[in-house]
């Protein structure tokens, strides 16, 4: 039935087809196919073109400590394109010339005929397609240098059209920069084991040294692992195995070419038989300074030595690192018991403010906030932030070494002492060594909270924009958080003679200029009073953690209901700082910083200057320029002077010193005097209120509570005082007895005289509101 149909349906006249007609369809598929050619060659070209540019990943940083070992490698993250898996990938450092060994060694291996074709192989090809069609097993590849690095550069997955693409842009690689060029972009970009990419950064990596000085076995050994990398793993025994029998193909290769004479092949040989797996370089165990460093380089603020050399030389000593991590932990487990959960601690080379250590946790997989670097996390510091009182009230003209601060209770402020006692008139050195709060918080006040706020803020203590009164006079003792870091740059420069500069985590670091932010005077001074063990009687006893066989400033802290240790420590080389506490922010039981941070911070000071029992360093901190020693009175010494301080006075001020000699009880200063004094009277000087106070009632608290100390200076208990409120008698009693006056709003004058004499106190004015 088809065929009848067919044969109807045929029209009558149809014959063969012509010859003219079978012409114009093939002439017309010749033409389409020379079409899709051009248009596919078009297309690979403008392809091949568009991939021809020689580019690399960013190149990878190597952190090496002060002493040359390896600290860590800050890599650059990505996916693989096989999997999509995240990676870190290292390496890819420019090569400023191609390095002659490995380059020979390489294309021994890989493209033997690399400067004999234009980026393609039509030879290795054929050689290629007839091996792997008439034999099994493993197939053979082809990919000259310059196909590796057009695969290298746009890692896809593999295909036939892939294929062709990596030909045609190896073949526009070489057109366009050259046969040495491309070679050198391979030689950056070849993978080498580990996620290591680059011969520089290899060499550096397993042999520590540069490319060029690799020997020809370990030129020959590297140029053997970019074939399988997993495989050639040279950190391991079977690795090291596969890489060294393919390392001897090349040697041998080079030997027949002539490249390497006979003895030169023999040494490479017997250099690879004694070969044994390199070590595998692993991160110390402070991974807070691994990330660290890693965070330092995103912010460009490490450099490595050059593009072609990307070591950054750290100012760690690992060693150090190490130790001070090991006591960090041995103190720790002491004080868990009293609720410690975390250390931190940092060590600095005065002068240069180099880290030397930097411990931001006790194990950064401990369980209890481990993970969170406490040098960089804001904490309330106690009194670690009160010789900055000191410093701007010395460097403003408001406080001299021979004034006296009154360490009494004051009712109003609420500011009490930490031990719960007073000690009441002291010197400035004596305030600060004893770490006082009531004088800190007073001298606060008198010299300004705004001031004393942006003082703070220029030192880099803190960096918020909020109004002083925010903390009011509170910031002295503890209410302005800050970091360890940034306590250590302020300390750092009070030990520098005032001058400010940033902590250097690298030797090359770039870093803002030094600034002065203290006189040389003000400094000094201060670091005379934080180094005298003297002067620190009887809030610290004598030879506990405070005190060292060689001279050392030190300031402790604690913060409120102990939750925060502190200890800053520095010597004539090092600085040392260490905090104590928890992650949760949760109290401590009684865990003060001279009990606890004092005592790592002293095994940290006695280990780095390595000294020995017994031994005593007889050496002082300079003294400040242009000022005299005296000795003054002890509080509280015997009637002869048998305990005494030393003082540094500017001479003018020698009529003062003088005074404050005279009595076993120090004194308050001439300016102090009484308005009139009885034969043999002592002189009455009122040591609370402050002269020019001004105070806030607190309106929430019961008027029985809203009352005001008055007390004096001491001197004659027995002596008999009337108090009076302008003009007018409040109260009588015994000279050492305190008065609490109920206080009213407005502008008050207060003075105290003798019951029997004709002795009064200068008056003291205060602002009520």
């Amino acid at each position: 039935m088809r065929v009848a149909w067919f044969t109807l349906t045929r029209p009558r006249f149809a014959g063969p087809p012509s010859p003219a007609r079978g012409r114009g369809f093939t002439s017309c598929v010749i033409l389409a196919l020379i079409a899709a050619f051009i248009v596919t060659a078009a297309w690979l070209s403008h392809e091949a073109l568009s991939r021809a540019e020689l580019v690399a990943p960013r190149a990878s940083s190597i952190v090496y400590d002060r002493n040359g070992a390896f600290l860590t490698q800050i890599g650059e993250k990505t996916r693989d394109p096989a999997t999509g898996k995240p990676r870190v990938d290292y390496g890819y450092w420019l090569l400023k010339t191609v390095p002659q060994k490995i380059a020979q060694a390489t294309l021994a291996l890989e493209d033997h005929r690399f400067y004999a074709h234009p980026g393609v192989d039509l030879r290795a090809l054929a050689r290629a397609a007839w091996r792997n069609f008439t034999s099994r097993g493993r197939r053979e590849g082809a990919s000259t240098i310059a196909m590796q690095v057009a695969r290298m550069q746009n890692e896809r997955p593999r295909s036939l059209t892939e294929k062709l693409m990596q030909a045609a842009t190896a073949l526009a690689i070489v057109v366009r920069h050259g046969h040495e060029a491309t070679l050198a972009h391979y030689l950056r970009l070849a993978p080498y084991g580990l996620n290591g990419h680059g011969v520089a950064y290899a060499a550096r990596f397993y042999f520590d040294r540069p490319v060029d000085d690799l020997s020809w076995a370990q030129a020959a050994m590297l140029a053997a692992i970019p074939q399988s990398p997993g495989r050639m793993n040279i950190t391991r025994a079977s690795g090291l195995a596969l890489a060294a029998a393919r390392a001897r193909r090349a040697i041998a290769r080079l030997e027949d070419e002539g490249a390497l004479d006979a003895a030169q092949a023999a040494l490479a040989r017997s250099e690879l038989d004694h070969m044994r797996p390199l070590d595998a370089k692993r991160r110390p165990e402070a991974l807070h300074l691994a990330l660290r460093y890693e965070a330092l380089a995103r912010e460009d603020l490490a450099h490595p030595i050059a593009d072609s050399d990307r070591r950054i030389n750290a100012t760690i000593d690992l060693d150090v690192e190490q130790e001070v991590l090991r006591l960090a932990r041995r103190y720790l487990s002491n004080f868990r018991r009293r609720g410690a959960r975390q250390v931190a601690a940092m060590v600095v080379e005065r002068g240069t403010n180099a880290v030397i250590a930097d411990v931001g946790s006790s194990d950064y997989n401990d369980p209890q906030a481990g993970a969170f670097d406490f040098t960089r996390v804001r904490r309330s510091p106690g009194s670690t932030l009160k010789p900055f009182i000191y410093g701007l009230a010395f460097e403003r003209g408001v406080l001299k070494t021979t004034d006296l601060l009154n360490d009494i209770p004051e009712g109003a402020s609420g500011v009490s002492n930490a031990d719960g006692l007073y000690l009441g008139p002291l010197t400035p050195r004596q305030a600060l060594a004893n770490s006082r709060n009531v004088p800190a918080t007073n001298l606060l006040r008198r010299v300004g909270l705004e001031a004393n706020f942006n003082f703070l803020r220029d030192l880099g203590l803190h960096d918020l924009e909020t109004p002083a009164e925010s903390f009011g006079i509170s910031m002295a003792i503890g209410a302005l958080p800050t970091r360890l870091e940034d306590v250590m740059r302020a300390y750092a420069a009070l030990a520098d003679d005032g001058i400010m500069r940033e902590l250097s985590f690298t030797r090359n670091a770039a870093r803002r200029p030094p600034r002065r932010v203290l006189s040389v005077d003000s400094a000094r001074l201060i670091a005379s009073m934080l180094a005298d063990p003297q002067a620190r009687l009887p809030s610290f006893p004598r030879y506990g953690p405070l005190e060292y066989p060689f001279a050392v400033a030190v300031k402790t802290g604690t913060s409120q209901a102990y939750r925060d240790a502190w200890t800053i420590a520095f010597s004539h080389k090092f600085i040392v700082g260490v905090w104590i506490g928890r992650g949760d922010a949760g109290a401590m039981r009684a865990m003060t910083g001279v009990s606890s941070a004092a005592r790592l911070a002293h095994a940290v000071l006695v280990k780095l200057h390595d000294a020995k029992p017994g031994e005593i360093a007889p050496e002082t901190f300079a003294p400040p320029p242009g000022r005299i020693a005296i000795d003054l009175c002890r509080a509280g010494a015997s009637p002869d002077c048998a305990q005494t301080l030393r003082e540094w006075v500017k001479p003018e001020e020698t009529r003062e010193a003088e005074a404050l000699q005279v009595s076993s009880a120090q004194r308050p200063s001439m300016n102090d005097a009484p308005s009139s004094l009885a034969d043999g009277a002592a002189p009455l000087v009122i040591a609370t209120p402050e002269h020019n106070t001004h105070i806030w009632r607190n309106p929430e608290q019961p008027e029985r509570l809203n009352r005001l100390a008055l007390k004096l200076a001491p001197t004659d208990k027995d002596a008999q005082i009337v108090w009076t409120i302008d003009g007018e008698p409040f109260a009588t009693a015994q000279a050492d007895e305190t008065v609490f006056w109920p206080m009213t709003p407005g502008r008050h004058r207060i003075q105290a005289r003798l019951a029997l004499a004709p002795v009064a106190s200068r008056a003291v004015r205060i602002v009520v509101e």
